[in-house]
């Protein structure tokens, strides 16, 4: 068996965003790849966020919302942003292998209106990180 590629996907909180991606990576390619997620601060789980994920049959109830690891950021194959602020603010990277690349998604802990209103961007923006995830596995990256 080959050594599966180290993924740590970064947001701000680690609370919505990189906790989605980090379940879809897990439920899509956890053959191929290692998986850790963090925030440039640890706000928690947000729990629409597990709710979201737990109707697309992905749990990520018992992740933890962590802040950025300067030893696992520097040993990853793959850093992957997915917020514009994570993006600006991602702390220096020595490892000159890495691939770094941004999928900015919108932040749907910002979403307002309804309840129903606000799951449903949830749901859409987990199923454009599920899309992007889905590629990622396919490509063989």
């Amino acid at each position: 068996m080959t050594e599966r590629k180290l993924v740590y996907f970064l947001c701000t909180g680690n609370s919505c965003r990189s906790q989605m991606a980090d379940g879809f990576l897990r439920a899509l390619g956890s053959e191929k790849y290692e998986v850790k997620s963090a925030g440039l601060e640890a706000h928690g789980l947000n729990p629409r966020a597990v709710q979201v994920m737990k109707d697309a049959g992905v749990d990520i109830s018992n992740n933890s919302s962590d802040v950025i690891d300067p030893e696992i950021l520097n040993k990853a194959d793959y850093v992957i942003t997915l917020c514009g602020h994570a993006d600006e603010h991602c702390p220096v990277i020595s490892n000159k292998n890495v691939v770094k690349w941004h999928w900015g998604f919108e932040d749907p802990a910002k979403a307002t209106g309804t309840e129903d209103e606000i799951m449903m961007r949830f749901r859409e923006v987990r199923d454009s990180i599920k899309d992007r995830i889905a590629t990622f596995v396919e490509s063989g990256n």
